[in-house]
């Protein structure tokens, strides 16, 4: 799993509780990660999005590597 710079910033807003759901949900959806994704309508941000409670983590998948490219509330993550 590889986060770009934006999605490290992102990341590093939320509060330690988020952090850490975020964290551990990652792990586990790594294993098998089109099962949990849903396939972004616009995909300007990104192909992919989780849903981690009232987060939203926007990914793209590069060979074997998943690449968080978001993260956010899902009232302010999809606004340009």
């Amino acid at each position: 799993m590889v986060y770009t710079e934006r999605a490290a910033k992102d990341i590093a807003k939320l509060d330690r509780a988020a952090q850490e759901r975020i964290k551990k949900t990652l792990e586990r959806y790594k294993e098998a990660p089109f099962h949990y994704a849903r396939k972004m309508v616009d995909p300007k941000l990104g192909s992919y999005r989780f849903r981690i409670g009232e987060y939203r983590v926007i990914f793209d998948i590069e060979g074997d590597k998943i690449v968080i490219l978001r993260v956010g509330h899902r009232r302010e993550i999809y606004r340009g």
